[in-house]
């Protein structure tokens, strides 16, 4: 697999992952409500499907995240691990009717911009220059 597919499937996978989690945590906590100090609250919790879902979500996005800085930079990695924070954003308008504000997708594109300009500067980073060898020998000719 191609190293640019590798790292868009890889953070495609996190980014599910990570909004499974959030979203099901959201969910969960609207029925833990209210909040009580004992056994039949904590039952209540875990009996939940939603807390379960969590779980799931975080764990698929611990071992996709090792398996990602194995092979891909830290600073763009880093920057596209945090694409949930606008995923999660879209799906809470959708199944939580929150809002879409100027300021809130203003974030979103901030965040987006700082991925790729990562992605751009971690790319030129890796461009092979020329043997000092091979330029002096162009520059005699």
């Amino acid at each position: 697999m191609k190293r640019g597919t590798f790292y868009l499937l890889g953070f495609l996978l996190l980014m599910l992952f990570d909004s499974i989690g959030a979203i099901s945590f959201k969910y969960a906590g609207n029925h833990a409500l209210p909040v009580e100090a004992n056994v039949a609250w904590l039952l209540r919790i875990f009996t939940h499907p939603w807390v379960y879902g969590a779980v799931i979500g975080y764990i698929g996005a611990f071992f996709t995240w090792m398996t990602l800085l194995k092979h891909a930079p830290i600073g763009p990695a880093f920057a596209a691990s945090h694409l949930e924070v606008v995923s999660v954003m879209l799906l809470s308008v959708w199944l939580f009717n929150e809002h879409l504000t100027v300021g809130r997708v203003l974030g979103a594109v901030a965040i987006l911009a700082g991925i790729i300009c990562l992605g751009f500067a971690e790319s030129r980073e890796h461009v092979p220059e020329p043997a000092a060898d091979e330029t002096n020998s162009a520059t005699r000719n």
